[in-house]
């Protein structure tokens, strides 16, 4: 019993083993989050400035992008003050709020991706029905329930997470306070809520991808009757951007979650985690800015608006 306690710190052990290579890695890892940070803060801005992005399909975009920014928000300024600094520790309370705010934050961006399925689906296949059933009061319900289905795991996982009792050895493997890696230091046998929290994301991730394979079975079917070959490419173009955000999330989310324990090693796990919490939220924005003309007309326009103001105060002065 001398060897367990529930409220000493935990030393996050980071995300590299070599230290020589720790400033160019801190570089790489600064750029990826201000880059992140700042693109989503644009798509955020763009859709609510811009009237022609005004519609469901942007509204959820605008709601991936707030998800993403809290996301990577969570993990990486612990990570970079932790390579620059000799104090790698985080608090109990510290590691139990991250463990929330990445699970509220990854469970809700599940869901979404399977809602923005849907709406795709009923843009291609029920194009004249789209206002009606992608109405804005659908759109806040389709929004809130991304929301707290995400929140719901976060306060299911966290506390039994937190509640496990814990051996001296308090030294994490990982960059942050990820449930596998937290586990691996708990005295009592966790066979049960491992179960338990398998099925949990099992079915996290088995609800939207159903939505998101039967929804794009039904487009694919849609397009290929379709006899305008620019419909169809516009209808490819705007999917093909859903489908490459949802084959990285969940590909990496099915590698750390659903994948068996003997598949894993403690450096391959630092690597997935590094994709989806450090590189994937400045991909999406990426994504859907750079094979989108509407999102890009909006970025023109307001940087149009912001060098003609510039050259009138100029030409005052």
């Amino acid at each position: 019993m001398k060897n367990i306690t529930l409220s000493s710190d935990f030393i996050l052990l980071g995300l590299l083993v070599n230290n020589k290579t720790t400033g160019i890695v801190f570089a790489v890892i600064f750029a990826i989050f201000v880059v992140a940070v700042t693109a989503n803060l644009v798509m955020i801005f763009l859709i609510q400035v811009d009237s022609r992005l005004h519609t469901p399909m942007y509204f959820l975009l605008s709601q991936l992008s707030i998800m993403d920014t809290l996301f990577i928000c969570t993990t990486v300024p612990k990570l970079l003050v932790d390579m620059v600094s000799k104090e790698k520790t985080i608090s109990f309370v510290g590691c139990g709020i991250q463990i929330f705010l990445y699970l509220s934050m990854i469970g809700s961006e599940f869901f979404l991706l399977g809602l923005m399925a849907y709406d795709r689906y009923v843009a291609v296949c029920n194009p004249l029905r789209y206002p009606v059933l992608m109405n804005r009061r659908v759109c806040l319900l389709l929004a809130a329930g991304a929301w707290f289905g995400g929140s719901l795991d976060g306060f299911l996982l966290t506390p039994i997470t937190m509640n496990v009792p814990y051996c001296h050895s308090r030294n994490i493997n990982h960059f942050f306070c990820e449930i596998p890696a937290v586990l691996r230091l708990a005295c009592a046998d966790t066979s049960l809520y491992e179960t338990l929290m398998y099925i949990c994301c099992v079915l996290m991730l088995l609800i939207p991808i159903s939505i998101i394979s039967i929804s794009y079975s039904l487009i694919l079917l849609t397009v290929h009757r379709m006899r305008s070959a620019e419909g169809r490419k516009k209808a490819f173009t705007t999917c093909s951007s859903h489908l490459t955000v949802v084959s990285i999330f969940y590909g990496a989310a099915f590698y750390t979650y659903v994948l068996p324990q003997s598949f894993h090693t403690p450096e391959q796990d630092k690597v997935v985690s590094a994709f989806y919490t450090i590189v994937t939220p400045m991909l999406n924005p990426l994504i859907y800015s750079l094979r989108n003309k509407d999102v890009m007309g909006a970025f023109q326009k307001i940087l149009s608006r912001c060098l003609s103001a510039q050259k009138v105060s100029t030409s005052d002065a």
